[in-house]
């Protein structure tokens, strides 16, 4: 009979554990001095963790070349933010490779002994954006939530939970979080020719299809501050390639050298990005570095 008892007790103790496992849990409480930047995942178990980040890329706002508008407006807002002044969420679109993730980490170090931080989020995570922010909501560091590369199809369930937090929810948003998303779509959902014929039927049935885009477009105008970048030019992206040749201790006598192969190498790739222009330094660099060996 014991053995009996011990074995049932043992399969509810087993059953017990694979229910909680699968309850929601409650992000757990970082260590707020481990780091400036966090990256929201979940465990095993399922339940959410802040882990901090502890090599994080050093970018300077002066570092980024090209861009000068787009990165006034991203100071100028953060600034706002940190000094508890009004600010927006920000949304920035546009070609990639033009320093849209660079100028939110250069914004992060500018502004982390003011006490920025920073949480990057994933969009399959951001389900769980309401409990992020109620976890953070008394704190006195100001935290940005960052998306990066931020798109979705249709019925994905962050829709909507972005949506909520950004405007719109019963909840009112807290004076201390933020929300930066970049996205090389400015409407973050796909779109399709048909539905822009608002006077006609879709084969779907959709009596009023307009209204369908009306909802795709809601979702990006509730960022109240939109940046939007383009590609650059060829003077543009062979200046970027000098200021990164720069920082990588190139002697400036082998900078016009570097010019024409730059152009050869933005062909080979089909872009001329800052990214595309930081890859070719760090070659260039690479190469003539060990020829001197």
């Amino acid at each position: 009979m014991n053995g009996q008892l011990t074995a049932f007790l043992a399969r509810a103790e087993l059953l017990m554990e694979r229910i909680e496992a699968a309850l929601p849990h409650a992000v757990a409480e970082p260590d707020w001095s481990a780091s400036i930047a966090f990256r929201y995942r979940r465990n095993r178990t399922g339940g959410g963790v802040l882990a901090p980040i502890r090599h994080i890329g050093v970018m300077g706002l002066d570092d980024l070349k090209e861009i000068d508008a787009q990165k006034d407006k991203i100071r100028r807002n953060t600034e706002q933010f940190v000094n508890n002044f009004p600010a927006n969420n920000v949304l920035l679109t546009g070609a990639r490779g033009t320093g849209k993730s660079s100028l939110i980490r250069a914004c992060l170090h500018a502004f982390a002994s003011e006490g920025l931080r920073l949480i990057e989020v994933d969009k399959a995570e951001l389900v769980d954006l309401p409990d992020i922010v109620e976890l953070v909501a008394g704190r006195p560091e100001k935290f940005v939530v960052f998306c990066d590369d931020l798109s979705f199809d249709e019925g994905e369930p962050g829709y909507k939970a972005l949506k909520s937090i950004l405007d719109g929810s019963v909840a009112a948003a807290t004076s201390n979080v933020l929300i930066y998303a970049t996205s090389n779509r400015r409407h973050l959902l796909p779109e399709y020719m048909a539905e822009n014929l608002t006077n006609s039927h879709t084969d779907t049935g959709e009596v009023h299809p307009g209204e369908a885009v009306e909802e795709k477009v809601s979702l990006s105008e509730r960022f109240g501050l939109w940046v939007s970048f383009y590609p650059f030019n060829q003077e543009e992206y062979l200046h970027i390639v000098t200021q990164w040749l720069s920082a990588l201790n190139v002697d400036p006598a082998l900078t016009a050298q570097a010019r024409p192969q730059a152009l050869i190498w933005a062909l080979e790739r089909g872009s001329r990005s800052g990214r595309v222009a930081w890859h070719f330094a760090r070659d260039f660099a690479g190469r003539h570095a060990s020829d001197h060996e």
